[in-house]
């Protein structure tokens, strides 16, 4: 049976690699914490807020985001792919995803704001109404993702193969057309 913690908010803590293992968190705020260390098994933050942490290399295996946000969190080379699919809602902003991995995610409307997500795999996800506020989406992955009504106007550096992406009724502003089209080497200038 899990541990259960309501409302707390959490500070300055390093976690060992099994600390927060069986535990379930409702409506606790986390800052300036670091769960590089962490291998998750069974853990569920219910409406959590975690405000300039680090998860870059934590195994998130097992762990169930239920309507919880990042802000200006390392998050780098994080592997969400296996995370508890059940009401599965995030919100990024602010944040450094680079390497992570959404493979085959349903993300639908899930906002990310100001952030660093390069090389990250969103390959086979369901990004349907996603927002990509001034990210930077450097060789980041899109192949048989669904970007129906995703919004990518005010970010930049992508390359998505609309080919092999379902992008109906997507956003792109005109200075990013040439992500669009780098695979038929037209030049736009």
């Amino acid at each position: 049976m899990a541990e259960y913690f309501l409302d707390i908010d959490y500070k300055d803590i390093t976690y060992k690699e099994e600390e927060v293992n069986f535990k379930e968190f409702e409506c606790c705020t986390f800052t300036n914490c670091n769960f590089s260390q962490c291998v998750f098994v069974a853990v569920t933050f219910i409406d959590c807020t975690f405000n300039d942490c680090t998860f870059s290399n934590a195994k998130i295996n097992y762990v169930a985001f239920r309507t919880v946000t990042f802000n200006g969190c390392d998050i780098k080379d994080v592997n969400f792919a296996m995370c508890d699919k059940l009401i599965f809602e995030i919100a990024f902003n602010d944040c450094i995803l680079d390497f992570s991995k959404f493979y085959t995610l349903k993300i639908k409307g899930t906002p990310f704001t100001n952030c660093s997500i390069i090389a990250v795999d969103f390959m086979s996800t369901d990004l349907t109404e996603v927002v990509f506020d001034n990210c930077d989406l450097h060789r980041s992955e899109f192949g048989k993702a669904i970007a129906n009504k995703a919004n990518f106007k005010t970010s930049y550096n992508y390359t998505i193969d609309p080919k092999t992406t379902k992008l109906k009724k997507a956003v792109f502003a005109l200075e990013g057309i040439k992500g669009l089209l780098y695979k038929h080497e037209i030049i736009v200038e």
